[in-house]
């Protein structure tokens, strides 16, 4: 490791002089240039179908094999200024500050054990999923996901069909609760900082969302019924023990993690150092030491018998860490075709949100939806607020349902594919390593054809 960042350094060094940063024009990049990054996502959906095994013990291998993919084509292309340059601002500014803020909420939320006579009924389990998508638009869809996942797989453990409680806790806590607030999802609070005022998502997202959360509700509780009639002998509670909470101060630090993020957002020092033309401003160093404080702080005064009680294992962040590492470097090339508009590879899918007449709204929701079911929704949601013109106070107000439609789009078609939001594949690996047998990634995807989009449909008609 030492030697990789050594080497890093010293070719930084002997690039360092160049004038000005180096500049990606995704007009001049080919589509098939996208080849990497599908490999990466066949090899997650399709790898764990055929070759488990091997999948189990090479998936960050598999997951730089894709990275190297493209990274070395793409320098003898591009450059090595331009390849240096790329790699290392995906990675200051977007996948280390993402694999922290999983990291520290998912060691946080880890020491938090929820105590007490908890049974997986249908009652139940659409009570624990309900809490989790009203905390999720005020501590974050990944906050309020790996906070209660665990409690929920606790009240569960004793039945036999289950699996379709951890696709509608994913639906709705990890990606559709996170829809009333900039601190919910990604591409709200980017939206935030571009302007968009913190309550204008609050009052408009409310009726769709408040649409999608009932109609999630209402058929997860029938369809868990059924299931929930079908165990036999229906599990009841052994024990006496009132409901509480362990390690409760690790709460406060999840508050800690909120004003963390919070503090990024508002504070503006105007100060920044610069890595190679990567301009890293000083309030998110701040925000990202604070979080490993935090992080640290949990690990060390929690009890170790509340993380043994949760089945805590680093396994999850791991998995988590090495794909999605692949994944944001080989994600490159497409966030950079979309940004080129009209002039790009993918001019096709920027012109048919716009007509005559003005922004086709439908559209918007569709494709910023679809790309974010597969891409990084936080870009994509700027990529597309940027073709609506990117004037906050415009978008607001005359094209107000073209922000909404952009803004649904980015949040609810998250919960489309494990790797639409962060906090999906999380949930995933967690399920899975408490002995859950989670669908594949074609076998969610299905869960979501068949229940989402046609919610998302109708979503569709009524509001754009």
């Amino acid at each position: 490791m030492k030697l990789i960042i050594t080497m890093i350094l010293f070719i930084t060094s002997l690039t360092a002089g160049t004038a000005g940063a180096p500049h990606l024009d995704g007009g001049d990049l080919s589509i098939l240039w996208v080849i990497p990054f599908a490999g990466i996502l066949l090899s997650i959906a399709l790898l764990p179908l055929i070759a488990s095994d091997f999948w189990h013990h090479n998936f960050g291998k598999i997951s730089a094999f894709w990275a190297t993919l493209f990274v070395l084509p793409f320098m003898l292309s591009q450059g090595l200024p331009i390849t240096i340059y790329e790699v290392l601002h995906v990675g200051l500014l977007e996948y280390i500050p993402f694999i922290i803020l999983l990291l520290a909420l998912f060691t946080i939320s880890g020491g938090v054990q929820l105590t007490g006579s908890l049974v997986g009924t249908p009652i139940m389990n659409t009570a624990i999923i309900f809490v989790g998508t009203l905390l999720a638009s005020w501590m974050g869809t990944t906050g309020a996901a790996m906070l209660l996942i665990r409690p929920l797989l606790r009240a569960n453990k004793d039945r036999k069909h289950k699996v379709h409680v951890v696709v509608f806790f994913i639906f709705l806590v990890a990606n559709i609760g996170g829809s009333l607030t900039p601190l919910g999802d990604p591409p709200l609070f980017l939206g935030f900082l571009k302007g968009v005022d913190f309550f204008w998502t609050t009052k408009a997202m409310f009726i769709p969302m408040l649409f999608m959360v009932v109609s999630l509700l209402i058929i997860f509780y029938i369809y868990d019924t059924v299931q929930y009639k079908k165990e036999g002998e229906l599990p009841t509670s052994t024990s006496s023990e009132k409901i509480g909470l362990k390690g409760s101060f690790n709460l406060l630090l999840i508050v800690g993690v909120v004003c963390s993020v919070l503090l990024s957002g508002f504070w503006k020092p105007h100060i920044e150092f610069t890595v190679y033309h990567v301009h890293v401003e000083l309030q998110n160093i701040i925000r990202d030491i604070l979080l490993l404080c935090l992080a640290y702080a949990s690990w060390k005064y929690t009890a170790k018998e509340i993380r043994q009680a949760n089945e805590y294992t680093w396994f999850p962040i791991q998995e988590v860490a090495k794909l999605f590492a692949g994944i944001f470097i080989t994600i490159i090339p497409a966030i950079a075709i979309l940004k080129a508009g009209t002039s790009g590879a993918l001019a096709g899918v920027i012109n048919s949100v716009s007509s005559d007449s003005g922004p086709v709204n439908h559209m918007y929701f569709w494709l910023t939806g679809i790309l974010s079911s597969f891409l990084d929704n936080a870009p994509t949601y700027l990529v597309f607020f940027n073709t609506a013109g990117g004037d906050a106070q415009v978008l607001m107000g005359e094209l107000s349902q073209t922000l909404l439609a952009i803004s649904a789009g980015a949040v609810f078609m998250g919960a489309n594919t494990y790797i639409g939001n962060a906090p999906n594949f999380m949930v995933k690996s967690i399920a899975e390593s408490s002995g859950i047998e989670m669908p594949s990634f074609f076998g969610y995807f299905l869960y979501s054809l068949v229940i989402l989009f046609p919610l998302f449909g109708i979503v569709s008609l009524l509001f754009f």
